[in-house]
This record gives C-alpha cells, structure tokens and sequence, in this order.
C-alpha cells in the first residue's frame, strides 16, 4: 500500500467519490512535481561546471580565506669576506676513491678558518667531482701526508698571498706548486659564462685545478661551438666553445653503454 499525504489507496481500488478523487489529484500533482525536481537534484556527483578560459573569473580575498602559501624564496647567497683567519684547518675523516682500475691519487682539503662554509660539505663536494667518471680519475681522501694534491678553499685575500707571484686580482684560483688554491667568492658565485649553473661550474674549478696538479697545462678552445677543454681557462672566458666542468665529458654515456653491453 503506498502513502501519499493523509489518502491510503488499495492496489485495485476505484476512486469514486470525491475525497477519494481529490487525494488522487493530490497524488498526481506530487508525482508531477518530483518528475520535474528529479533533472535538477539527481543523485550522482554533480556536474563540474568549467569556466571559460577567455573569461575566468577571480574571486576576491576575503578576511576569511585560508591564505595560499607563499612562493619558496630564492636561498640567499653567500657573503664571502674579503679576508677570514689567513690560516688553514685540514677537514678530518677520508673517503675511498671510486672502484675500477687506474692509480690512487691521495689528496687532502683545506678551509681557511673563519669562511661561511661547512667544511665537511666543501670535502664531500671536492670527492665527489674528482672520482666522477667523467673526472681526471679515482682519488683517495686523506686528512694527513703524504699527499700528492691539497685541495684548499681560502679568502681572496688569502688567495691572493698563496697565488703569488701569479695575480688573481681577488677573483681567480690557481695552483701554487702545492696547492689548489680555491677562490671562496668564485665557490659561492660562480662566472656568467656558466648561466647560473654553480654547481657546474664548481665541477670545473676542482677539476682545472687539480689538473694542474696532475701535470696538465693550459689549453685554448678547439673551434666554435665546440666544448671548451676542462683546462681552457673558462673563468676568464669560453672563447667561442661551450662549458665544460670535465676533463672527459663524453666518458659518463661510454661507460654506461659498456655496462649495458655486459648486462646483455
């Protein structure tokens, strides 16, 4: 027996007499309305309806909206002093060289006291670039002699005393016979050349000049469009060549299809 409003009406039952009549209009009149209503609610996931891309809209701020998080800021570049402390502290620990064969080169790395940089993280970046596979070879970190190779991140100013007699002008690194003497402020800011790629680029400064260290002089830019050669002296200018941080650049991809070769 269905129910619609105060009328009961039996399954066969003739509607004849008025209240009867009346409570079957009543109920057709319900039906009607629900049959209308039944477009407009529906019982799904409503439609999601797209603003126009040539028109969006904005809804304005209100007091009462959760604010969107603010754009990541750019991190804060390094303030290099001109000058720290003048005396180096060696970085303790060691790390191996990468495996396969080849000789050990055994290095050390330096920071001059007093430089806004963690010393164990300069250490871990050096290590890291020259046992490289595009890199000049495998290299065993040490924290005491004998050493063929020390690894030193200093001041301008200090740069500028172990660079002697060679002027660096503040800005430049070298090696000194003993020394690759980093630059600090070309550590935390890199060169225009390199476009804003400083992790690149301190892949370069490691790499020329801990080349020579291993002997490797000077070399100019093989032709235009061409990668300049690790030791060009790419801080001063690219020449006509692109950049280039590695002494062999196209050994990462050899070794890999190598490795795939063996795998097959």
């Amino acid at each position: 027996m269905q129910s619609v409003g105060d009328a009961y009406i039996r399954p066969g039952q003739v509607l004849t007499d008025r209240s009867a009549l009346s409570a079957a209009s009543r109920w057709t009149q319900a039906v009607s309305l629900l049959l209308l209503l039944l477009p407009a609610t529906g019982c799904g996931t409503p439609p999601v309806t797209v603003p126009p891309v040539t028109s969006p809209v904005t809804t304005p701020p209100s007091t009462s909206s959760v604010p969107a998080p603010a754009e990541p800021r750019a991190r804060a570049t390094v303030q290099v002093p001109h000058a720290a402390s003048g005396r180096y502290a060696v970085v303790r620990g060691g790390a191996p060289p990468r495996p396969g064969p080849g000789t050990v080169v055994r290095y050390l790395v330096e920071v001059e006291r007093g430089l806004p940089f963690d010393p164990r993280t300069f250490a871990s970046d050096v290590h890291r670039t020259l046992n490289d596979e595009r890199g000049w070879g495998r290299f065993r970190r040490v924290d005491h002699p004998p050493v063929r190779v020390r690894v030193a991140l200093s001041s301008p100013r200090l740069t500028r005393r172990q660079c002697l007699p060679l002027r660096t002008g503040g800005k430049l690194s070298c090696w000194n016979g003993t020394r690759s003497v980093i630059n600090a402020l070309r550590w935390a800011k890199g060169v225009p050349q390199y476009d804003g790629r400083l992790s690149d680029y301190r892949h370069y400064l490691i790499s020329h000049e801990v080349g020579h260290a291993l002997g490797h002089g000077h070399r100019p830019c093989p032709g235009r469009g061409r990668l300049a050669p690790v030791m060009a002296q790419q801080s001063k200018s690219l020449g006509r060549c692109r950049p280039n941080p590695w002494p062999f650049p196209g050994r990462n991809s050899r070794e890999r299809h190598q490795t795939e070769d063996r795998r097959r």
